[in-house]
């Protein structure tokens, strides 16, 4: 007896018109996904190049700027993406072997750790503003002897995390959509390759952020 053609139709309506088959349709995706994020690891590579050849040039002032930044604060945010990306993982595992719940949930625990990061973000944000850390007029850093290069570190400090929290922002707008479409049942074990892309574009934001904690915070505390 031939196979009902039921089970295919909820895999078949998501096939393009350009592909074979689904599978083509997933490592296509997957594939244009790691050229966007090569494109991005060559945008921050070349914010980290600048870092490193300031920080080579000025050491001291380098590590001035890092004892004022919040320690405890940057680590804390560490363990949250940490954290997420734990839940991201298994959402995405989730979306692999078919459970819609289970998908939103770990979706909505990724998306809450991400806007907890934010909110800690945007309190260290405020507090350099207070104490006039933000490069400018009212600039500020009498701690050093050297505080128009500890200016530079704090301007490496704000573009790079700026650039970062930008990132994060639209991986929770981009990810709330997801959540949603998941909650309405559009991912199967079939077709969930849009999960496993938002998974890897979490994943990378992550991996960024793993980096700049020890640029950024763990200068003056080897």
């Amino acid at each position: 007896m031939p196979h009902s053609s039921t089970a295919a139709v909820p895999a078949s309506k998501h096939l393009q018109f350009q592909f074979e088959d689904l599978e083509q349709q997933r490592l296509s995706s997957t594939l244009g996904m790691w050229i966007f994020l090569a494109t991005e690891i060559l945008f921050f590579g070349a914010l980290f190049t600048g870092y490193l050849v300031y920080r080579t040039l000025y050491p001291q002032a380098w590590m001035d700027g890092s004892r004022a930044t919040l320690f405890n604060i940057g680590t804390t945010n560490t363990a949250v993406l940490i954290c997420s990306s734990l839940t991201m993982a298994l959402a995405v595992h989730a979306a692999q072997i078919g459970q819609r719940k289970l998908i939103v949930i770990f979706l909505l625990i990724t998306l809450l750790l991400g806007a907890t990061f934010l909110g800690l973000k945007g309190f260290e944000y405020y507090t350099e503003y207070r104490e006039h850390h933000v490069p400018g007029q009212n600039f500020q850093f009498p701690e050093s002897a050297d505080p128009r290069h500890v200016a530079i570190f704090f301007a490496f400090y704000f573009v790079m995390t700026g650039l970062h929290a930008v990132h994060m922002t639209a991986g929770l707008v981009v990810g709330s959509f997801i959540a949603f479409f998941a909650w309405r049942g559009d991912y199967t074990a079939e077709y969930h390759v849009t999960v496993e892309n938002f998974g890897l574009y979490w994943h990378f934001v992550d991996v960024i952020w793993i980096f700049l904690y020890p640029l950024l915070y763990l200068v003056a505390h080897r």
